[in-house]
């Protein structure tokens, strides 16, 4: 299962914040409710994000085996 656990820390200690993903660079309320709730994201998304907090996708995203991954 993919988490963005790694992103809420990169956020807190890079100045931003989720008013400012949404307010300054037009981030939608709906992408940030997808990172709250581990939704996927599309890989633009994800390339903006590392911008933005001037950081490597392992500082947003982070894989943890799960027993809910669907069956390959």
């Amino acid at each position: 299962m993919i988490t963005y656990n790694p992103f809420w820390n990169t956020l807190k200690s890079s100045g931003e914040s989720t008013y400012t993903l949404i307010r300054i660079h037009n981030f939608s309320s709906a992408t940030i409710n997808r990172l709250r709730k581990n939704r996927p994201l599309n890989t633009t998304t994800l390339n903006d994000l590392c911008r933005i907090l001037n950081c490597s996708i392992t500082d947003i995203i982070e894989y943890r085996p799960s027993d809910g991954d669907q069956l390959l």
